[in-house]
């Protein structure tokens, strides 16, 4: 089942790159670079939410990180 998952994502992501990649020729190198490792990050990021779904989300490190300053109100 999770290779299933992973092989979802990968095609979800590669027709978004592929779909956007040509929109990109006009714009210049650094943002070529930019959106493929944006790309890359997402990839890695929904392969491991696919083998280890229990792990927790951004959603909850902006919640640990903003729990210390319930003090100040």
């Amino acid at each position: 089942m999770k290779i299933g998952g992973i092989l979802g994502v990968t095609v979800i992501l590669v027709l978004i790159f592929l779909y956007q990649w040509p929109k990109l020729n006009k714009n210049g190198r650094k943002v070529k670079i930019t959106f493929f490792l944006l790309m890359l990050l997402n990839w890695v990021l929904a392969v491991l939410l696919v083998i280890f779904p229990e792990m927790p989300g951004p959603g909850q490190l902006i919640d640990f990180i903003y729990k210390s300053f319930e003090t100040f109100w």
